[in-house]
């Protein structure tokens, strides 16, 4: 009996094609629901998940990933670059809402999805890619420093859900150095 092995791509989106906005939402709801939302305690109402995916499209310091399992979307990061405004710290970009819907783990895509946005920032010219995320979030904590992002600080009182708080612990990647590729 052969095994099927599953079917794991990494892309950027420029624009939604046929039923992805759905997946993503899916996606999205499921990560939140498991604790993993970004930002998000409770999925909000299914046209207000459509318009923060719909304007995360059209903010011009933003690149959304996604990361498709057998060809749905299963997950996403975002790279965030300063604002022109912003000249002392243009050297720096930001990973951000990055997850995994919990059906999709296991196949590498968090790897992949954190992967593909160091690439993109390294490839325009960014020196340094900084991210945070709750001391909850072991496996992506695990993920981040086997990549070699770096610790340095955390936030004790960083986010609030259902009544507990959480620490931030945040994170650089020195994109100059010789890293994962």
């Amino acid at each position: 009996m052969t095994e099927l092995k599953a079917v794991t791509a990494v892309e950027v989106v420029d624009e939604f094609r046929r039923g992805d906005l759905h997946d993503l939402c899916d996606a999205t709801d499921a990560a939140i629901v498991d604790g993993g939302g970004f930002g998000w305690v409770d999925p909000p109402p299914r046209d207000v998940m459509e318009r923060y995916w719909r304007g995360v499209m059209v903010v011009p310091e933003r690149t959304l990933f996604v990361g498709r399992l057998d060809g749905v979307i299963a997950g996403s990061a975002q790279l965030i670059r300063p604002t022109r405004n912003n000249e002392s710290q243009s050297f720096a970009a930001a990973l951000t809402t990055s997850f995994v819907a919990p059906w999709a783990r296991g196949h590498g895509l968090a790897k992949k999805l954190t992967l593909a946005v160091a690439d993109r920032a390294r490839d325009e010219g960014y020196k340094v890619l900084n991210l945070d995320v709750r001391d909850s979030q072991t496996a992506a904590i695990a993920l981040y420093e086997s990549l070699g992002f770096k610790r340095w600080g955390t936030h004790p009182r960083y986010a609030m859900a259902h009544g507990r708080v959480y620490a931030g612990l945040f994170y650089y990647l020195d994109l100059d150095a010789e890293g994962p590729r």
